[in-house]
Order: C-alpha cells, then sequence, then structure tokens
C-alpha cells in the first residue's frame, strides 16, 4: 500500500523530525540529489536522498514504493506498516509469548526481523525505567517439519534447519528459542507411529487440492500444539497481501464464501492461541526487496509448489498482477469490507490498552463483528465457522463445512469412519456430540445391556 504525507496510517510521517533535521542539514551542506542526476527522483518522504532503482513493476508502481521512497525510508514505511497493524490491533501486550511460524522465506524472515525490533526496543526501555512496571513479551520460533509428507534430502534439510538456527540465534537478546516440529507428533512423540496413521489419512484422500487443504490445517494444528504446550499466547505469521489474495479466490472457487471473512482479519482467535497477521498489508515484492537490501538470510529448501486449485489461483493472481500490480491489494481490500466474526479481535483479558485499541479500530474501519455465531460451531477439520450449528443427533457431515465434505471426506460411508478414526486427537475432540464419540460410545455401554436371555426370569 503506497504511503504519502496526506493519508499516511503507519505514523511513519508523524514521526519525521529527525528525518527532516538530517534533510536541512544535507541541504545545507550540499548533499542529496536532484531529479536530474540520477533519473530516479527524490524520495518522496525525506525529499533528499534517491528513490530506489527497481524493475520490478509489482514494486515500482501500483501499490509498491520501491520506486518512490530511498532505501532507508523505504524500510522505515515497511516497518510502519507491521508496527500499525500491531498496534491498532492490539496483537502484542507487555505479558505475551509470541511464537513466530518460520518457513524460511523472506514473509516469515520479515515478520521475525520486525517483531525481534519491537522486543529489542521494549527491552531497552525496560533496562532503562525505574519502575519496571511492564514486561517485556518474549519471541519463540517454530518450524513445521513436513519431510513425512513432503521427502527432502537430509543434508539439504540439515543445511536450512542450521541456517535457521543461525538467524534466531543472531536475533538475540533477548534470547528466543527456536522449535523444530514434526507434523506426525500431533499423534504421537513416536514419529514411527504420527507417520504410518499421517501416511493413512492422506492417502485417504483423493482430491490433490483437499489433500493440499488438509496438509494446511495439520500445519496449523501443529502450530496450536507447540504453542500451548510451551506457554505461548499468540501465533505470529507471515502471511502477505499476496497469499490472503490467493487464499479470497481459492475460498470463492471451493464455496468457503461464508467462512471467508474469517480468515483474511488480522486477528483470528477462534482456536486456543490467537493467530495474528500483521504483513496483512504488504507486498511480497516488497518483502522480498526488504530481505535483499538488508541482507536478511533466507532459506527456500522446503517451498513446496501449490497444486490443483490452489496453484490454478495462485498462477492467476501472478498474472493479474503482472499485468496491474495493484489487484492484489484491490482483491484484499474488497474481501477486507465482509463482516468479521466475533472471534477476529483479541479477547478482552482485563488489559484496557488491548481494549482500547481494539474498540479505536472498530470505530475507525466501521467494523461489526458477526456476534451471532455459536462458539463451538466450526468444520470438524478445517475449524471453519459454520452456517448452522449441528444438532445432538446429527452426523459427522453436519459438523464439517461444504468444502470439506467435497473435497476432503471420503464419498464411501463404509471408508468414512475409518477415515475419520485417523484424524489427530485435537481435531475430533472439538465436537462432543459427533458421529464417532457416539460410536465409542454405543461400544462402550453395550457390554452392560441386559439381552432378552438376561431379564432374570
Amino acid at each position: 500500500m503506497a504511503c504519502d504525507s496526506s493519508t499516511c496510517q503507519s505514523g511513519c510521517y508523524r514521526d519525521d523530525d529527525s528525518a527532516a533535521e538530517d534533510g536541512q542539514r544535507r541541504r545545507e551542506n550540499g548533499g542529496g540529489s536532484n531529479c536530474g542526476s540520477g533519473g530516479y527522483g527524490l524520495c518522496i518522504k525525506c525529499k533528499v536522498n534517491e528513490a530506489m532503482a527497481t524493475t520490478d513493476p509489482a514494486v515500482a508502481g501500483g501499490s509498491g514504493d520501491g520506486g518512490r521512497f530511498c532505501a532507508d525510508c523505504f524500510r522505515s514505511n515497511l516497518f510502519g506498516k507491521f508496527r500499525f497493524a500491531v498496534t491498532s490491533n492490539a496483537m502484542i501486550s507487555p505479558s505475551d509469548n509470541v511464537l513466530v511460524a518460520f518457513s524460511g522465506g523472506s514473509s516469515s524472515r520479515v515478520a521475525l526481523q520486525f517483531v525481534h525490533e519491537m522486543q529489542h526496543k521494549a527491552q531497552k526501555n525496560f533496562d532503562a525505567s525505574r519502575d519496571r512496571l511492564l514486561p517485556v513479551f518474549g519471541v519463540g520460533v517454530a518450524y513445521i517439519d513436513e519431510r513425512a509428507i513432503y521427502p527432502v534430502a537430509s543434508n539439504d534439510f540439515d543445511r536450512s534447519v542450521n541456517e535457521m538456527e543461525l538467524i534466531t540465534a543472531s536475533l538475540a537478546p533477548p534470547k528466543k528459542q527456536f522449535f523444530i516440529v514434526p507434523i506426525e507428533n500431533l499423534y504421537s512423540t513416536d514419529s514411527a507411529v504420527g507417520r504410518q496413521k499421517l501416511t493413512e489419512l492422506l492417502d485417504a484422500v483423493d482430491d490433490v487440492t483437499g489433500k493440499e487443504d488438509l496438509v494446511h490445517y495439520l500445519q496449523m494444528q501443529s502450530l496450536q500444539k507447540v504453542a500451548f504446550e510451551n506457554g505461548y499466547t499468540k501465533i505470529m505469521l507471515g502471511t502477505c497481501t499476496y497469499r490472503i489474495a490467493c487464499h479470497v479466490l481459492e475460498a470463492t472457487v471451493k464455496g468457503q464464501g461464508f467462512s471467508l471473512a474469517a480468515d483474511i482479519q488480522y486477528v483470528d482467535a477462534r482456536s486456543r492461541v490467537p493467530v495474528v497477521l500483521p504483513l496483512r498489508d504488504c507486498l511480497s515484492e516488497e518483502l522480498k526487496m526488504l530481505c535483499s537490501l538488508e541482507r536478511l538470510r533466507t532459506t527456500e529448501a522446503f517451498q513446496q509448489p501449490r497444486t490443483g486449485i490452489n496453484g490454478l489461483i495462485a498462477s492467476f493472481v501472478r498474472v493479474l498482477k503482472d499485468d496491474n500490480p495493484s489487484r492484489e491489494s484491490t482483491i484484499v481490500r474488497t474481501a477486507g469490507k465482509l463482516t468479521p466474526f466475533s472471534f477476529n479481535r483479541i479477547p478482552e483479558d482485563g488489559d484496557h490498552s488491548n481494549q482500547l485499541a481494539s474498540k479505536r479500530r472498530q470505530k475507525k474501519y466501521n467494523l461489526k463483528p458477526n456476534e451471532s455465531l455459536p462458539p463451538d460451531s466450526y468444520c470438524l477439520i478445517c475449524n471453519s465457522p459454520l452456517k448452522k450449528s449441528p444438532d445432538t443427533n446429527s452426523t459427522i457431515s453436519e459438523h464439517t463445512c461444504p468444502s470439506c465434505q467435497y473435497q476432503i471426506l471420503p464419498k464411501d460411508l463404509r471408508t468414512l469412519e475409518n477415515f475419520i478414526s485417523l484424524l489427530p486427537a485435537s481435531l475430533t475432540a472439538q465436537v462432543d456430540n459427533s458421529y464417532v464419540n457416539q460410536k465409542l460410545l454405543r461400544d462402550q455401554i453395550r457390554d452392560f445391556l441386559l439381552s432378552d436371555s438376561d431379564d432374570g426370569t
């Protein structure tokens, strides 16, 4: 999203005193540049340094800022978007413990870098204060190991994981714990048992898109598990504008229109550990450019190509933004007008600063959350909110959304029961009156029922 002095929402123009003084000193000393010297013009923010040269149309034009700012102001503006998203949505409080989902790519790398800088500044303020009333929020890093699904050469895996550990260690102090979480640990700490069940579960899904979506849902469950077990109170994803634009179209094609608003907000608190998206308004090209400018180390060894409907949509959005770079932002802004759900904000926990930030944002953007949805009406598999709450005697299909029914659940009722039994307990535990739980209950009480021959006569 482009930023100038009249439309800036990140605060980067309201804290410009030092930049203005520096610019004045440069002018007095004959520094700076002009529009004719380098051919790129002056930075629209500091009006002193030359704007960056970029050949990427998605950054130079449309909603990108690479061709309008100098390197320093470009960086400041991008961090301003991140900081504004965090503060205006009350994503992080001093008492929080934030777990950053790290894949090694540019988006998660920038998210980790920016949250570290906020933590480092809070630590400096804490050390300099006399009363030390406000604690400093903690930061951890988690990588989901998917080798049980997507095999990777051991040398490549070890090299990339070692790179991630070095990146995490370089961002101390404060120290950040790094977790490597095998996705099969959703089932058991015994890797062999977990891998077998996971393989059987995925083999039971015939649809390519459904299988890829199911892997994504298991990833999120893995993050929830490691966050909850280690005392983290927020999960931070590096989801950027491009990824959200893709999800908007994917959800539309898959028939997930009712739940779409739940997935594209800054905050998603429907699970035990709330999920936050502070890079929602940042373009992927901007994030890649920042990594290049600041030489932030990334690793792409684990990036899996998207397939099925997801692959087609990803290619389509890339074509759209190549033709007109502002289109991905337009898709996200248009979808952002959908009514959010009650869980698309940080729960009120007595922290008045969080409550005020949430209320200010709702008033500013005229957001009116949907309060009518019961808190237990979620899809058994993808956790999407359901339009209709299942009743007590409902079947398993009524506990899933239409998309999961069509793309993931087996069509043969004889294999459906086995499929549900292969789901991790963290998913099936969400449904108290599910088909599976009813069957288990019947099996448990069958031994205690009297037969006709045991009536005592």
